[in-house]
């Protein structure tokens, strides 16, 4: 049987097989694994992507969270604000600073944090926001930083699954004081391993986790903070930036994908489909999800006629043992709790064929004939 996978990195490499060998190559021949010109390079260049002043590259896209967070003061018995439906990596990284995830719920149409319950859940401990562009769909970020702004508060954006989406033209990932993002490999732009980075205008929050990411340490052997050791390697680096300048050619390739699948999947029962491109919002479909109460099902009549799908997420994060101390219980998030549910993720990455597009869509409408 003719399978269609869930994602094929194999075929978005195949374009630039030569020049990824050539790059490692080349970094294997330096000597320099470490620190070196491969990570000068691509952080000047990423930081003139995403249209910001500074980039300092990471080890993962949770560190890069993590130290952006770091970076703006946040800490212990501190309140951070962070959408009630994610990737634990976002709750971690707030954890991890010292402080605590105050989840608000999220738009159920854009799976985005919604902007009136960010205001519900704000204290007098509150002290950012973490809005995530989540599936590569941008949140509502003029909103976000109105009520910021209002409330004094810092804006750090996960854009870990939106690199090169706009939001009223501007691109997500600099809209916050600082902005992170992972180079997990499935991500729009993936190394070959973890890779994280942090865009900002802000040279001081900069200057910070260029040390901190080096235990601490912006000259050898002079350590200003107790900081950690999470650097983007030489390698990593090299091959990232071959894929950068790829990025907004394969994201043109998603939405394509995407505007088959709305168009192929509108009116389909029991389905509703995400949003798609308009004036105000361009997408870059990280992910292609869809709702159902029928998910189970459908998953499973999929995968027997080849069709590899995925979830994300299947368990509420407030859900997870390892946020239990929180204090949330099963219909604390309810909305968080149904997308948990009724989520499911279609195939839509680069490289992905017309015919493997129709024959996902058509037995989609099979099911639910």
């Amino acid at each position: 049987m003719y399978r269609v996978p869930f994602l094929s990195l194999e075929r978005q490499h195949q374009s630039i097989e030569r020049k990824l060998k050539g790059a490692i190559l080349k970094t294997i021949q330096s000597g320099r694994f470490v620190s070196g010109d491969e990570v000068n390079s691509f952080e000047d260049e990423f930081a003139a992507y995403q249209k910001t002043r500074y980039c300092a590259a990471v080890g993962n896209g949770h560190d890069a969270i993590l130290i952006s967070l770091k970076a703006l003061g946040i800490g212990r018995g501190d309140e951070v604000i962070v959408p009630s439906h994610t990737c634990q990596a976002t709750w971690l990284a707030v954890l991890n600073a010292g402080a605590k995830p105050v989840p608000a719920e999220v738009d159920p149409m854009t799976y985005n944090i919604d902007p009136l319950q960010i205001e519900n859940v704000i204290t007098p401990r509150t002290r950012a926001i973490v809005p995530v562009h989540l599936y590569g769909h941008p949140c509502v970020m003029d909103r976000i930083i109105a009520i910021a702004k209002k409330d004094n508060l810092f804006v750090a954006e996960d854009n870990a699954q939106a690199q090169g989406a706009t939001f009223k033209n501007k691109m997500t990932g600099s809209w916050g004081h600082c902005n992170a993002t992972s180079f997990y490999p499935t991500k729009n732009l993936g190394a070959l391993g973890d890779g994280g980075a942090i865009v900002t205008n802000d040279k001081r929050a900069y200057q910070f986790a260029r040390a901190f990411r080096n235990y601490g340490s912006e000259k050898r052997d002079e350590h200003v903070i107790a900081g950690v050791n999470s650097r983007l390697d030489e390698l990593q680096a090299a091959v990232l930036r071959i894929k950068l300048r790829k990025l907004e050619e394969w994201n043109r390739k998603r939405r394509q994908n995407a505007t088959s699948y709305l168009r192929e999947l509108y009116n389909v029962e029991d389905i509703q489909l995400p949003p798609g491109e308009s004036e105000v919002v361009r997408p870059v479909f990280h992910l292609f999800v869809i709702q159902t109460t029928h998910r189970a099902k459908l998953k499973k009549f999929l995968e027997k006629k080849g069709i590899e799908t995925a979830i994300h997420y299947p368990v509420a994060v407030h859900l997870q043992k390892a946020f239990g101390h929180l204090g949330y219980k099963k219909g604390s998030l309810p909305i968080a709790e149904k997308l948990s549910n009724e989520v499911l993720s279609l195939p839509i990455w680069p490289g992905l064929k017309k015919e493997e597009i129709e024959k996902v869509c058509g037995e989609i409408r099979n099911y639910f004939k």
